[in-house]
């Protein structure tokens, strides 16, 4: 009994809205015996939705750059509102196809990842140095659908391509690659998780700030100043009178030193063998 295979990819049409799930690794080439289709079948598939909204949910390692990158161009060109979601990993072409989106939502457990396109290569030293400047082009086209969301420079998207960065939702918020955070737990009715949630929250609550309280004090401004000034005086005399404290001194200094201890041992040999 043979198993239809599932699509790395599905398309639902719910009307006025379209869901498209591509949970899988976005291919060039497809093996439709292991459920792989090409990025183009969505690409016709899309351009012919006559819908006002389109969610794209993502859970995917990415694949083929030029697949990626059609996909996230026919989603902008779109007339529809396109909302990406970030289901689980949106990694490298698929960070790529979530940038589309007019909306970006990470789910609180998600991830990007984004870093350069990479190739394998072979050939003399010029056509390996060919392939190098062909990949930094190609990386380039990704960098350009990151700028133009991002909220950072050019120069930090590609630092964060060169270190191959996983983001976590709240800094892909931070750098523009991502609008918001879905996460649910904000409403009052859901079941708190934590204590220490609660009591920060009743704590730093307006109603639980203390009330700024003005306190009308008299002070007699002479009467403060002469008792600081007796205060300091008597800090400043001395228990002792200098003629005794140099008697002291003198005292320490000219008492007897004690004796040497007699020398045993090889020390007493020495000493008389050298007198």
């Amino acid at each position: 009994m043979s198993k239809t295979p599932t699509k790395y990819y599905q398309l639902v049409n719910n009307g006025t809205s379209a869901d498209l799930y591509i949970f899988g690794d976005i291919c060039a080439w497809a093996w439709p015996e292991y459920g792989e289709q090409s990025g183009v079948t969505i690409v016709n598939q899309l351009k012919a939705m006559d819908v006002d909204t389109i969610n794209v949910h993502i859970n995917s390692y990415g694949g083929d750059v030029a697949e990626g990158l059609a996909i996230y161009n026919v989603l902008r060109e779109h007339k529809a509102q396109i909302v990406t979601i970030c289901d689980g990993f949106a990694c490298s072409a698929a960070s790529v196809v979530f940038m589309a989106g007019d909306r970006r939502v990470m789910q609180p457990a998600s991830l990007l990842m984004i870093h350069n396109a990479w190739t394998v290569a072979m050939g003399n030293a010029a056509e390996l140095r060919k392939t190098a400047d062909d990949i930094e082009t190609i990386t380039q086209a990704s960098v350009e659908a990151y700028k133009k969301v991002a909220t950072i420079s050019e120069e930090e998207i590609k630092a964060l391509m060169d270190a191959e960065t996983w983001i976590l939702p709240k800094d892909a918020v931070a750098y523009g690659f991502a609008t918001e955070i879905d996460d649910d737990d904000n409403d009052d009715d859901e079941p708190k998780q934590s204590a220490f949630g609660v009591i920060m929250q009743k704590l730093t609550a307006p109603e639980a700030v203390l009330e700024t309280r003005e306190f009308n004090v008299e002070v007699d401004i002479d009467e403060l100043a002469e008792q600081i000034a007796a205060k300091m005086q008597k800090a400043m005399t001395p228990t002792v009178s200098a003629e005794a404290f140099a008697e002291k001194i003198y005292e320490t200094l000219t008492k007897t030193t004690p004796a040497r201890p007699k020398k045993t041992g090889w020390a007493e040999y020495f000493e008389r063998r050298t007198k």
